[in-house]
C-alpha cells in the first residue's frame, strides 16, 4: 500500500477529500501546514490524482506506506538552481557584463538542448581574466539557499543520513556550502585561476549528466544502501540519469523536459517537502 503525499502553500479541505476518494485513501493525516499523507492510497489511480492536482496546484507523490524518514541513508543534490536558488555562471558572467550571453547558453544545456561539457567549456571560455575576487562576491552578494534546504537537510541528517552536492558549478562554492552545511561530500568543476584571475579554463575532467549519475552508485554502494534508501534532486536535463538511479528522484521547481520525465515532482513547496515524504505525522 501506499500513502499519497499532497503538499501546496494552502491546501482546502475539500480538496484533500476529492484526492481522497480519487485515490482510494481511508485516512488523512496532517505532517503539518502544507503537507498532509492520504493513508491506504492505490497508484492505480495515479492518472486521476495528477490530472487534480495540477488543476488546484498542488504537489503530490505515491510513497510506500512502510518507509520513514530512517530508511533514507543517501541524499544527493544538485546545487544551481536546486539546492541554492541562482546558477553561479551566469552571476559571475554578470560581474563582466555579460549575463545575458552566458544565461542563454545555460538555459539552453539545462533544456536539454546543447552538450553539457561543450556548454560548460564555452561559457567558462567567456570569463577568462575576471578577477578571482568575484567568486567571493556572487557567494557573498546573490548566492541563497533554495527554500526549506536547511530544514530538509537538518530532517535527513537527524536520521542519520549521509548527504552528497554533486555540481555541474563550481568547487569554489560547493566547498563552502560543505562546511556550512555539514555536508558529507561534494564533488564539482574546479576554475583555473593563475595570478588571481579566471583562465577561462576547468581543471580535471568537466562533471557532467554521466559523472553525477556514477558518483550517486559509488556512494550508495560504499554505503551499502538499496536504491530505494536514495533520494537525488535536481532541475537540469543534466540530473536527469542520477534522478532515474535514485529510488526516489525529485524534480525540483525544474525544467519542463526535467519534470516530464523524473519520478517525481516538487514544484510548489521547499525542498523540505522532499523530507515531508517520508515524515511520519
Amino acid at each position: 500500500m501506499y500513502r499519497l503525499v499532497i503538499q501546496a502553500p494552502d491546501i482546502e479541505t475539500p480538496n484533500l477529500k476529492q484526492l481522497a476518494r480519487l485515490s482510494g485513501a481511508g485516512e488523512i493525516q496532517a505532517v503539518n501546514q502544507q503537507a498532509f499523507h492520504l493513508i491506504g492510497a492505490d497508484i492505480a489511480n495515479q492518472e486521476a490524482v495528477a490530472d487534480f492536482c495540477e488543476s488546484v496546484q498542488h504537489d503530490w507523490a505515491f510513497i510506500p506506506e512502510d518507509l520513514r524518514v530512517g530508511d533514507i541513508g543517501l541524499v544527493v543534490m544538485d546545487m544551481d538552481s536546486t539546492l541554492i536558488t541562482i546558477e553561479c555562471i551566469d552571476e559571475i558572467a554578470d560581474m563582466v557584463g555579460i549575463k545575458p550571453q552566458v544565461a542563454e547558453i545555460t538555459a539552453a544545456a539545462m533544456r536539454g538542448e546543447l552538450d553539457f561539457k561543450e556548454s560548460l567549456t564555452r561559457r567558462v571560455a567567456l570569463l577568462a581574466g575576471l578577477d578571482a575576487s568575484a567568486l567571493q562576491r556572487v557567494y557573498d552578494e546573490r548566492l541563497k539557499l533554495m527554500a526549506g534546504a536547511e530544514v530538509m537537510l537538518k530532517g535527513f541528517q537527524a536520521a542519520g543520513a549521509k548527504t552528497l552536492l554533486i555540481s555541474g558549478g563550481f568547487t569554489f562554492f560547493t566547498h563552502k556550502l560543505q562546511s556550512r552545511l555539514n555536508l558529507t561530500r561534494t564533488i564539482a568543476n574546479e576554475l583555473e585561476i593563475i595570478d588571481d584571475k579566471l583562465t577561462g579554463r576547468v581543471i580535471g575532467e568537466i562533471v557532467d549528466a554521466q559523472r553525477k549519475k556514477s558518483e550517486l552508485i559509488r556512494m550508495r554502494e560504499e554505503l551499502g544502501l538499496r536504491p530505494e534508501q536514495v533520494v537525488a534532486m535536481g532541475d537540469g536535463a543534466n540530473d536527469l540519469p542520477m534522478l532515474h538511479e535514485a529510488g526516489f528522484g525529485v524534480a525540483c521547481h525544474a525544467k519542463p523536459k526535467v519534470q516530464a520525465e523524473a519520478p517525481y515532482c516538487i514544484n510548489h513547496v521547499g525542498l523540505d517537502g522532499v523530507l515531508n515524504y517520508f515524515l511520519t505525522p
